[in-house]
């Protein structure tokens, strides 16, 4: 019989990496890029196609159970994602650093949505129901750390061999991408000794033309699941609720680098990995948690204007740091904690409802195809927002935010839904 490997041993390790490669996509390769001189108008196109793949990946998700095992397909990602980063590093001091470093940087994110799919599945498959819901606190926060990792510790690093080198920025930043290849071969090392072998976790019998069949059924089943009109209510929604953070995304990275003289904060790298990546991730969790404690005790209707509300109206803290150009650090770190916390508080009414319309039979494929939307809904404006922010300048572009904010609270006014879902039910 075959001892059971702890999962202690592989949760925190295979979910750290589930985070750091979406988190070097589509937060440290902004910062990358702008310090290597694109514009924002450039940083927000380009980097906005990086998130394509989380768009589609519920096309190619059933696909994975055909070819191989979990397993499989979670190594043999984490070895793409390692020779992606390697591909970046060694492209940086190029000619066609831009061209080459762009193709690794999507072929990272299809690796890293890829594995997305194949390690959540190997987690379902490997633990029982008990220890999926005792686990599932341990790989959200190792998840959270690597965001941290990639947003904090990363960026204030790269700041200080910028100190070190005497500014050579691109030298620097292929330091940083090999040593994160470094860090991932050791991941796929360790995770090949470590990751057991379930019996479950096998290929399917299924042919390729019956998952096809499958695929469209679960996406007849979607858009049939109520009213045409309320079908459609649903998809606005997934697709508008988060238009300012969408717009916001990539342009409060450079506001709070870019120099005073182009309108930004002018923060070092080591000053915007502390207040950015540090300080407003952790109150961007503690908002998610707090939320899913209000909702669990009070429901959803109580508490959906109150969240609609958290998540938009702190973005005004970004129209006042434009103006008065303050870059203390412990009045930014503030401001930042206090958009991320009810960025985070408002997030929760966002995954209370794509839980709340994928129920049935096809659940997971349901929820993964609204993700996808609602990746779709960050990725389109957010592609738009640099040439928005280089017409008008910081001060009239979240200006523009704000008043976007009215769009949150249309899409979200229309929504049909159980006043009582995800309230804990009484015994």
């Amino acid at each position: 019989m075959q001892k059971k490997t702890s999962p202690w041993l592989w949760v925190p390790t295979l979910y750290f990496a589930e985070g750091l490669p979406n988190v070097l996509v589509t937060g440290l390769a902004a910062v990358m890029y702008m310090q290597m001189g694109l514009s924002d108008a450039e940083l927000g196109l380009y980097t906005g196609w990086l998130a394509l793949p989380w768009v589609v990946k519920p096309l190619w998700s059933p696909f994975i159970d055909l070819l191989q095992t979990k397993r499989w397909w979670v190594l043999s990602m984490q070895l793409l994602i390692s020779s992606a980063l390697a591909g970046i590093a060694f492209t940086i001091p190029t000619a066609f650093w831009f061209q080459a470093s762009m193709f690794f940087f999507f072929v990272m994110a299809f690796a890293s949505a890829t594995h997305d799919i194949s390690a959540d599945g190997f987690y379902m498959i490997e633990l029982d129901d008990h220890r999926q819901a005792m686990f599932v606190g341990i790989r959200n926060t190792f998840y959270r750390l690597a965001v941290i990792f990639g947003n904090g510790i990363l960026v204030s690093l790269a700041g200080v061999l910028q100190i070190i080198f005497r500014n050579r920025i691109a030298f620097t930043w292929s330091i940083i991408f090999y040593g994160l290849a470094g860090l991932f071969i050791a991941l796929w090392l360790y995770h090949g000794l470590k990751l057991p072998r379930p019996d479950s976790d096998g290929q399917k019998d299924s042919t390729v033309s019956e998952v096809a069949k499958g695929l469209r059924k679960m996406f007849m089943a979607f858009v049939t699941k109520f009213p045409l009109r309320d079908t459609l209510i649903v998809l606005v929604f997934l697709l508008f609720y988060r238009f300012p953070e969408a717009l916001l995304n990539t342009m409060t990275k450079t506001f709070l680098m870019r120099p005073n003289s182009s309108g930004g904060l002018g923060l070092s790298p080591q000053e915007y990995g502390l207040a950015n990546g540090t300080i407003g991730l952790i109150g961007l969790l503690l908002g998610g948690i707090l939320g899913g404690i209000l909702v669990s005790r009070d429901g959803m209707k109580r508490w959906l204007w109150p969240m609609v509300c958290a998540i938009t109206l702190p973005d005004v803290v970004y129209i006042i740091l434009s103006y008065t150009l303050c870059s203390d650090i412990v009045i930014v770190s503030t401001c930042l904690f206090i958009e991320q916390f009810g960025y985070g508080l408002g997030f929760t009414i966002l995954t209370l409802y794509m839980l709340y319309y994928s129920q049935g039979k096809y659940k997971t494929s349901h929820y993964a195809i609204c993700t996808g939307i609602s990746y779709l809904g960050l990725m389109l404006p957010g592609m738009l927002s640099g040439y928005i922010k280089d017409a008008v300048g910081y001060q009239i572009f979240f200006i523009i935010v704000m008043a976007s904010c009215v769009i949150t609270f249309l899409v979200t006014a229309f929504l049909k839904f159980d006043p009582m879902f995800g309230k804990k039910k009484e015994d």
